[in-house]
């Protein structure tokens, strides 16, 4: 519940202050004194568009406060902390800044916010109806979701859209398959070429670096064999050549004569020793080396080949011989995915056809629970519009579906139909997003008449009393505890406007209504009751809000009827209405509970 709005710099509005109570609060002033300038503040609370516009003329900016009791809603006091806010005493101020320059800043519990933020903890504390909400009323949308909220259907309906976005992904996705699939078949066929290609060559790791080895080997083995048997003979001659051998046996003869003579000379003499070890070691080996390089030609070509054929792969595949091997199986995967698309189409088409059976049971279970709910809901609202001075008015609501055509044995649905049961078998049907339902409120005005669309079939005044009818059945399953009333009873006059008023009360008894109002009728029923006063001091014009006392209800009634202060006919009539609604919110209510009583019942069913 609302318990202050502050506002300042605000159209013509200064500053001002507007302490809010349970019940019902109409606010009234002539025109131009800014009425609907609470309303706009109080659309800024809920993270409305921010109008540098509005701001006052010579003001820098305009701010709009609002303390609300965190109890009225479960979670606020909770998301207020989450948002870093601070709740204080179960009370929590909501605020929002607007320059002059269009900037707008939002706060919760003190702390900034984005106004999408300010927006989601604000939404379910206010529901507001202007007089566009009338137009809104006549949208199916709306409609649709006032039977489901008169019902209590969401769970159902949760069911039903789940169902519907799994069944909407599985078409996309089925769709994707097969439209793709000239160009998967393409892609298979590279990879089968490829997979294959590789296969028959088989490829081993490391092949590519052993076979460069030996192919360069065997190309030069003339030179390699040479240039070994040169090597041999100069380190050990066969033909009595000096050689490295001889060499260094002479210069260990040399050294050993005289190693007893100094030590260093034998430790010379003892590595001269070891070199000549080694170079008959490595002597051997040379020799050894010479005699094993043969000529192979056919090798050679063989080799040539097996290396021709592991560059013809690594030139598609990858630029070694582990890259291509890496590459293969990383094909063979996708190759096995490519394959598996017809068995991932027939699992998609069997996903499908599961869906649409239960989307259909869905579908059915929900359009069965709405054309309850449109039943107990035009008797409810027809009640309503009797007590609301249209005693011949009924109001119907049709549940109906669009029906594609019969099924065809064998057939597939079309893309947005589904088979459900009818009366005399079964038929197709469109479903979206919200069911399979179109739903529509007709309208007969008077007794005899054919039921017919709202936009036909009610004026603007009669349009006024339907929303109020149905916003009073709604109020039982609506966990907004404000609702704001910008002269939805605009087009109306007379007996209409006392029904009208006494319906508001009614819905104030269990929810704080806020109302602003030009009629009298409505005005009297008030608990608390606000007048938006203007004042100017020559050049600058502004309002200031005035909660009025009993005398000066008096008044301000007599001045919305009368059109000017000071009449005595026009304030013997406000008494009147006063003394009407004091009678109606007093505990002599017995005569109109008699005739009530089966409306109230229903109303505390709603």
């Amino acid at each position: 519940m609302i318990e202050e709005i502050r506002i300042s710099g605000l159209g013509v509005i200064e500053s001002s202050t507007l302490e809010l109570g349970p019940g019902l609060t109409v606010i009234t002033g002539e025109t131009g004194a800014g009425k609907t300038m609470v309303v706009s503040a109080l659309g800024l609370l809920l993270g409305g568009r921010a109008d540098s516009g509005a701001v006052r003329s010579g003001a820098r900016q305009a701010r709009v406060e609002g303390l609300v009791a965190a109890g009225a809603v479960a979670g606020l006091a909770e998301a207020v902390d989450e948002a870093g806010g601070e709740v204080e005493a179960d009370r929590v101020v909501f605020a929002r800044n607007v320059s002059a320059e269009g900037r707008s800043r939002a706060y919760a519990g003190g702390a900034a916010v984005p106004v999408s933020t300010l927006t989601a903890l604000t939404e379910p504390l206010v529901a507001v109806h202007g007089q566009s909400d009338q137009h809104r009323l006549l949208r199916a949308s709306t409609q649709r979701e006032a039977l489901d909220r008169f019902g209590e259907l969401d769970p159902l309906l949760a069911d039903y859209r789940s169902l519907h976005a799994r069944l909407v992904e599985t078409e996309r996705a089925l769709a994707e398959l097969r439209g793709q699939a000239r160009e998967r078949a393409r892609e298979a066929d590279l990879l089968r070429f490829g997979v294959d290609e590789v296969a028959a060559v088989a490829p081993q790791p490391g092949e590519d670096a052993e076979l460069a080895a030996e192919e360069s080997r065997l190309g030069h083995a003339d030179t390699l064999r040479g240039a070994a048997e040169q090597a041999r003979e100069a380190l050990s001659s066969e033909h009595g050549s000096p050689d490295a051998l001889g060499a260094v046996a002479a210069a260990r003869g040399l050294l050993e004569g005289v190693r007893d003579h100094d030590p260093e000379a034998a430790a010379l003499a003892d590595r001269v020793t070891e070199v000549s070890y080694l170079l008959t070691d490595v002597a051997a080996d040379v020799a050894s080396y010479a005699s094993g390089i043969e000529v192979d030609p056919a090798r050679l070509a063989g080799v040539s080949e097996r290396r021709a054929a592991l560059i013809a792969l690594t030139r598609k595949y990858g630029d070694t011989v582990a890259e291509v091997l890496a590459w293969a199986e990383d094909a063979a995967a996708r190759l096995g995915d490519l394959d598996s698309t017809d068995d991932r189409i027939h699992e998609l088409e069997a996903a499908r056809a599961d869906l649409r059976a239960r989307l259909a049971d869905a579908a059915t279970r929900l359009s069965a629970a709405r054309a309850e709910a449109a039943g107990r809901l035009s008797e409810a609202v027809s009640d309503e519009l009797t007590l609301l001075a249209m005693p011949h008015a009924r109001l119907t609501i049709d549940v109906r579906q669009q029906v594609v055509e019969a099924p065809t044995p064998g057939a597939e649905p079309p893309a947005d139909g589904l088979e459900v049961e009818a009366a005399d078998g079964r038929e197709w049907v469109r479903f979206g997003r919200s069911g399979i339902d179109e739903i529509e409120f007709l309208l007969a005005a008077n007794s005899g008449a054919e039921p017919r669309p709202l936009h036909k079939g009610a004026s603007g005044g009669e349009l006024s009393r339907v929303m109020l009818a149905v916003e009073v059945c709604l109020a039982g399953t609506n966990p907004v505890p404000t609702f704001v009333f910008d002269e939805v009873d605009s087009g109306v006059g007379g007996a209409a406007a006392v029904e009208i008023g006494r319906r508001l009360a009614t819905l104030a008894r269990d929810a704080q209504v806020l109302v602003v109002t030009h009629l009298p009728q409505v005005a009297a029923f008030a608990d608390r009751h606000v007048v938006v006063e203007k004042s100017s001091d020559g050049s600058v014009t502004s309002s200031g809000l005035t909660t009025l006392d009993a005398t000066g209800r008096e008044q301000e009634l007599s001045r919305m009827m009368a059109g000017l202060a000071g009449s005595d006919t026009a304030l013997a009539h406000a008494r009147e209405l006063l003394d009407l609604a004091q009678e109606e919110h007093g505990a002599d209510r017995a005569a109109r509970r008699d005739t009530r009583q089966a409306v109230d019942a229903r109303q505390r069913a709603c």
